[in-house]
């Protein structure tokens, strides 16, 4: 083997591990949210969580991902230790997919058939499929699928380079020396646990100990601890993020590896001492790309049906193993903003959504209850206001810095809209509180000072308040549903609500010069519409967002002219409505 063979063989390794990366990252964007989701909502069911786990592994292609999410989900308290075992024991299963895809580079025939199998027959038409639909595809979906495609042609081309520039080294005596030195089972697990630490991935390990098979100078003696050793190596990947969670977090880790360390020490501590008996003939064979995939996928399986009964012992022993204050009962809607769930963006995506839901429905209701208390003046509802505005304010700091990170990485089209919706929308969602504290001021110089409002300004306010509340309801309905039917309704009662601060200030005026109201309380009566008045402006702000969200547009101002002239006929139709019902 030459230099030029070793740059070629580092080329390879490096096309590989890059194609599936971006296999990868087709993948997640493709499932969305979906799969994290199930978990999410996952029972005790032993049987259930396997095979959830050897699914989602299986689809994402990455069990160092799935087990990272369990680690999320522990540390945020959205799911028990207890219901983790099972799920690890199905990605460890799961991961084994990759194997089999990979294996197709081994297959050897002259016949058609068999030829359309290989990889080098078809890997160049997924890879044209890929780049069309990469570069062409308007739907996200098409476009993942043309990464899923790249990636894994990519990924094959990689091991094929593999392969070819290792095919001299059968023969090399010094290789041979190598191979035998991996042949025995301290030194195999121990190779195949670093080779998996350096590149963070057991089905990459496994991909590379396949491709020199390929050359046929792999025997079974030497894959089988090489593969061991590749499957204890996978749980470094949960064990390092857990290492800022809490005492439960840890313990998921824990588990992971224990899971690695007893399987591999009953499986192969029963083969081994069987081979010394019996003496196996297989163990001088030599395999190829499909009988490791066979090996690696057996020794998960039999791991996970001699293991899966003691599911509770597991449990305990990862709990005597990480010692720790028991944790305290979650209360803090924030923790399931866990860093961890970046891995997975559609799932991260969805966990602010729901926080952003929340926050809506806390500015609305601060809105209404300050409102009320322009003629019920009460101190301890005013502190509470002004409690959840802070609260408020904690939303849109601890969202806003998540979505940020968010959008730092490997985002899909559909995703990277939502998160600059969300940006969007918290900030308006503050601003709303920010104006229910302004109103319960305004109620508390009332209170304070006494003043009274004739019964005409009294009835225009009413009318403002009743307009306020129905956009408020329908804004943050249309949030919560994605309704954008609904949504189109904001903009003509904003207009109608502007005009009504209009006519209410323009009476005013007509009062104090007839003697009616006193200068002083038009001060208070302005400083309570023209916040009303605003917040139907961010309500439109937010509604305006969720229309735009199918559009690649962000301009707030140019999109509304869009609409009103697009839709006229609707717009004006919805604005007469509102028009007719909110009148002075």
């Amino acid at each position: 083997m030459d230099f030029f063979s070793v740059l070629t063989l580092f080329g390879g390794l490096a096309m590989f591990l890059y194609g599936m990366d971006i296999m990868g990252d087709g993948l997640k964007k493709l499932s969305g949210s979906k799969l994290e989701m199930i978990l999410e909502k996952l029972t005790s069911n032993k049987i259930k969580g396997f095979l959830l786990g050897a699914g989602v592994t299986a689809v994402i292609q990455s069990s160092g991902a799935t087990t990272v999410m369990l680690v999320g989900f522990v540390n945020s308290g959205i799911m028990k230790l207890s219901q983790t075992m099972s799920i690890i024991m199905g990605a460890n299963l799961g991961t084994t997919i990759t194997a089999w895809i990979l294996s197709l580079s081994g297959i050897n025939g002259e016949s058609f058939f068999l030829r359309i199998l290989k990889p080098s027959s078809f890997t160049p038409i997924l890879a044209m499929i890929g780049i069309i639909l990469t570069f062409t595809a308007k739907r996200d979906k098409h476009k993942d699928i043309g990464s899923i495609l790249l990636g894994f042609s990519v990924l094959m081309f990689g091991m094929e380079t593999m392969s070819s520039s290792m095919a001299g080294l059968k023969d090399s005596p010094a290789f041979a020396k190598i191979l035998v030195m991996f042949s025995n089972p301290i030194m195999g697990v121990l190779a195949g646990f670093v080779l998996t630490a350096i590149i963070q991935s057991s089905s990459a390990s496994v991909g590379v100990l396949q491709a020199i098979s390929i050359t046929g100078a792999i025997n079974f003696s030497t894959a089988l601890p090489l593969i061991l050793g590749a499957n204890i190596g996978a749980a470094l990947t949960p064990m390092l993020s857990a290492i800022n969670g809490n005492t439960n977090a840890k313990r998921v880790a824990a588990a992971c590896m224990q899971i690695k360390l007893i399987s591999v020490a009953v499986l192969a501590g029963a083969f081994y001492i069987a081979n010394a008996i019996f003496g196996f003939s297989i163990m001088s064979d030599t395999v190829g790309a499909v009988y490791i995939a066979i090996i690696h996928t057996v020794f998960n399986l039999l791991a996970t049906v001699i293991l899966m009964p003691f599911s509770d012992k597991l449990e305990k022993l990862a709990k005597n193993s990480v010692k720790g204050k028991k944790d305290k009962k979650k209360t803090d809607v924030f923790d399931t903003l866990d860093e961890r769930f970046l891995l997975m963006p559609g799932y991260a995506v969805e966990k602010c959504n729901e926080l952003v839901r929340q926050m809506a429905e806390i500015s609305k209701t601060m809105i209404l209850m300050s409102l009320g208390m322009i003629y019920e003046y009460d101190e301890k509802g005013a502190a509470e206001i002004e409690e959840n505005e802070r609260l408020v304010d904690t939303y849109e700091d601890k969202i806003s810095t998540y979505l940020v990170h968010l959008a730092l990485g490997k985002l899909s089209e559909r995703d990277s809209k939502t998160v600059t919706h969300l940006l969007h929308v918290v900030g308006d969602l503050e601003r709303i509180s920010d104006h229910a504290v302004n109103v319960v001021s305004a109620a508390r110089e009332i209170y304070e000072k006494k003043i009274e409002f004739s019964k005409d300004a009294k009835r225009e306010i009413d009318v403002m308040f009743d307009a306020i509340c129905e956009i408020l309801k329908i804004t943050v309905t249309a949030l919560e549903t994605d309704d954008r039917e609904l949504a189109k309704r904001v903009e003509p009662l904003e207009q109608t609500i502007d005009n009504l601060k209009r006519t209410i200030k323009d009476n005013h005026i007509n009062r104090l010069r007839d003697g009616i109201c006193k200068i002083e309380f038009g001060f208070v009566l302005s400083d309570i519409i023209t916040n009303c008045e605003r917040v139907a402006d961010h309500c439109s702000n937010i509604a305006v967002s969720i229309l735009e969200m199918k559009h690649n547009s962000l301009e707030t101002h140019e999109y509304l002219n869009q609409v009103k002239n697009e839709g006229r006929n609707k717009f004006f139709e919805l604005y007469k409505e509102y028009s007719d019902k909110y009148v002075i």
